[in-house]
């Protein structure tokens, strides 16, 4: 069923069964514990929704209030209303080049890592051409799912020459107090970011359904000298992450 199927008032609206926000209010609320709207999913807009109900939007107003009042759902100015989600919700400046483990713990937040992969390989031609490498050198790879208070949120990939580091046992936490310890943390990168749609194997590592909304981004690090430091491929769930970059005006060149 969908969500106008399910509000047709036809189905659950009683002249006798009380103020017409608060059976609104309740029809809302079972269509979020059916899961006919999904955690983080966006409500119809006030005016669709008394289009299909024959409420007046005043009424889909209060109704909705009341849902956000008791955290039921977050009304956002300028996008909407969405049904309240238990995953963190993480806002990421794009200015500031700091570890999945820094960002966590300035938020108060528990970070921990389920190893995917760690050890030194053969380098893949990705990587010979990322970290301008040879086809006969070797790469360290550390790849994990990375969670936070126990919500998966993303998933890393990050590849580094062995002169930057050759032991990636090394890494147990944060792979950037590794290289700082050494002098070898990255002071600047250039990060791509593309949406996707998650596929079988992501999704699951991250706890949702395939298909579903994702950010890509691939990250090249460089140190002060400008050698490269790591490249990182890291797919984020896309209804946890905000990424938030500061924009100045261009100043006219005088003339």
């Amino acid at each position: 069923m969908n969500v106008p199927e399910f509000l047709d008032p036809a189905l659950w609206l009683r002249p006798d069964a009380g103020p017409r926000y608060v059976q609104l209010r309740q029809r809302l609320t079972d269509g979020i514990h059916q899961r006919i709207l999904k955690p983080g999913a966006s409500l119809p807009p006030e005016r669709i929704i008394a289009t299909i109900t024959d409420l007046s939007r005043v009424t889909v107003r209060k109704a909705i209030k009341s849902l956000a009042e008791d955290g039921i759902v977050v009304q956002k100015q300028g996008f909407g209303s969405f049904v309240a989600t238990d995953t963190p919700q993480i806002e990421q400046s794009l200015s500031r080049l700091t570890s999945f483990t820094e960002d966590m713990t300035r938020r108060g937040m528990a970070s921990t890592s389920v190893w995917l992969e760690r050890g030194v390989f053969m380098p893949s031609p990705d990587e010979v051409v990322a970290l301008g490498m040879s086809q006969d050198a070797s790469v360290s790879r550390v790849a994990r799912l990375r969670t936070a208070d126990g919500k998966p949120m993303a998933i890393e990939r990050a590849s580094l020459p062995t002169a930057i580091l050759p032991n990636p046992l090394e890494v147990t936490t944060s792979l950037y107090e590794v290289l700082e310890a050494t002098g070898l943390r990255p002071v600047r990168a250039l990060q791509k970011i593309s949406a996707i749609n998650l596929g079988p194997a992501d999704a699951e590592l991250l706890a949702v359904n395939e298909g579903e909304a994702g950010l890509r981004i691939e990250r090249t690090s460089y140190l002060a000298d400008g050698r490269i430091v790591e490249f990182t491929r890291s797919i984020y769930r896309g209804d946890a992450y905000n990424f938030v970059a500061e924009l100045r005006l261009a100043k006219e060149p005088e003339t």
